[in-house]
Order: structure tokens, then C-alpha cells, then sequence
């Protein structure tokens, strides 16, 4: 027998009978989510449909999309950078995340990163901000519910710790609507 015919053999075997176990790990997604386990029938010829719905059942809830990089204004000899990801606009907590970066050659100019939630039900929110002096950090902000529109503020810090040179990039759930993740 030709070892890739036992391994895909085996391989199918584990699948098939493992999928009972992943499939009844308690989920409690919607039924419109893409996490929801179709039921499968457990043969060999549904083997890579059973794994597939197997990993759905417990791939994690909070899907990332990139937004990218966000810099701080033009116009000074150094500037602040942040490589951002943001989770799923349905999400019941929002999360801006990413890496700052301070690429400033003054001594006392920091980097600075801060997020505005603009909240499903009304009013606006301030994460609180996450600041380095270092070369990279990583940075999570995250809302205290469902949003709308969040404003993703970087800017330099002066040696008083006051901002300036910020450039503010809105990002609205229709603008990533679509976007691989």
C-alpha cells in the first residue's frame, strides 16, 4: 500500500469520527454566523467537508481585518505610524489593534495611538491612549460595545505630553464590508 493512501485513509478515519466531539463543544453562535457546524454525515467522501465544518465549530469568534498603516501628519522631521487591525463591526466589543511605532528623532517626541467609538445606541466614547518613546510596541483598544464608526487617531507627543501633527483615519463598517480577513 503507498504511505500518502494510509495517511489519507487515516487521516479520514480521525476526521469522521472525531466531528461528534467538535461539533457539540457548546457553540453558541448565531445561525447566520460562519462559525455555525453544518451536521455532515461521517463517510469518507465527506471527509473534507467534516473537517472544514469541524474547524468552523471552533475557530475563534473575532475575525481581524487589516486597515493598514495610519501615520501622523506631514511636515515634521520624524512621525508616528500605526499598523492597524480592527475585529468584526457586529462584534459586541470592538477592537482597534496593531504595532506603534515612534519614528521621531527628537529626544522627548513620542508616538501616540487613540481610537473614538461612536456607539451603535448613540454618544461617542475615548479609549484610553497607548503611547511609546520605543521604536515598535503593540497596542489594543477596545470599545465597551457595539459601534458604528470608530476614528483611529495618531500623533506625536512633545516632551510635555501634548499631542500634535495627528491625523485621524474614520473607518465605518461599510467601507470594510467585503475586505478579506
Amino acid at each position: 500500500m503507498r504511505k500518502i493512501t494510509v495517511i489519507g485513509g487515516a487521516l479520514a478515519f480521525v476526521l469522521a469520527a472525531g466531528l461528534p466531539a467538535a461539533a457539540s463543544t457548546g457553540f453558541t453562535g448565531s445561525i447566520g454566523s460562519p462559525e455555525v457546524a453544518v451536521p455532515v454525515a461521517s463517510t469518507a467522501s465527506t471527509a473534507s467537508a467534516a473537517s472544514v465544518s469541524a474547524v468552523r465549530a471552533v475557530a475563534p469568534a473575532g475575525t481581524k481585518y487589516h486597515w493598514g498603516p495610519v501615520r501622523s501628519a506631514a511636515g515634521h522631521s520624524g512621525h508616528a505610524a500605526a499598523d492597524v487591525w480592527v475585529s468584526d463591526f457586529s462584534a459586541e466589543t470592538f477592537v482597534v489593534s496593531g504595532t506603534l511605532r515612534d519614528r521621531d528623532a527628537h529626544r522627548g517626541h513620542c508616538a501616540y495611538v487613540r481610537a473614538r467609538f461612536h456607539y451603535a445606541g448613540g454618544g461617542t466614547g475615548w479609549a484610553r491612549p497607548s503611547t511609546t518613546c520605543r521604536a515598535s510596541v503593540p497596542f489594543r483598544l477596545s470599545s465597551d460595545g457595539e459601534i458604528t464608526r470608530v476614528d483611529v487617531r495618531v500623533c506625536l507627543l512633545d516632551a510635555g505630553r501634548v499631542p500634535f501633527r495627528c491625523h485621524v483615519d474614520p473607518i465605518k463598517a461599510e467601507t470594510i464590508a467585503g475586505w478579506p480577513r
